[in-house]
């Protein structure tokens, strides 16, 4: 059997699953809904400027739990660290942050675009 795979990006994990929902008629091989981001860790935990020690901007703004002073100075520059951004709750900016990685038939790609994009997909 040949192999297709799709990555869709979505707006919320109720999308990702309604599509997955939908494309369980179809031969799926494999299958996984994760949210993704664009810096590393799992974030820290909230911290006070007040109280001295700060690993710096993007760990207090965007949760980024950085182990290289580097990539901490560039994710610093990011528009959503400022906190001038204008997206959404808490100023965080909001977006497709949900990817549904499906590996399927290849006689089923199209069908399964087609789910996927009617779902909202990107």
């Amino acid at each position: 059997m040949a192999e297709s795979s799709i990555l869709a990006y979505f707006k919320s994990p109720e999308q990702a699953e309604e599509a997955l929902r939908q494309l369980q008629t179809l031969r799926i091989v494999d299958s996984s809904i994760d949210r993704v981001d664009g810096y590393p860790g799992e974030g820290v935990d909230p911290i006070s400027p007040l109280s001295g020690d700060i690993p710096g901007l993007g760990a207090i703004t965007l949760g980024g739990d950085f182990t290289d002073r580097n990539a901490a100075i560039l994710a610093a520059a990011s528009t959503s660290a400022s906190g001038m951004s204008a997206g959404g709750p808490d100023n965080m900016v909001t977006g497709y942050d949900i990817l549904l990685t499906v590996v399927l038939d290849k006689e089923d790609h199209e069908q399964a675009m087609r789910i996927v994009r009617e779902n909202g997909a990107l």
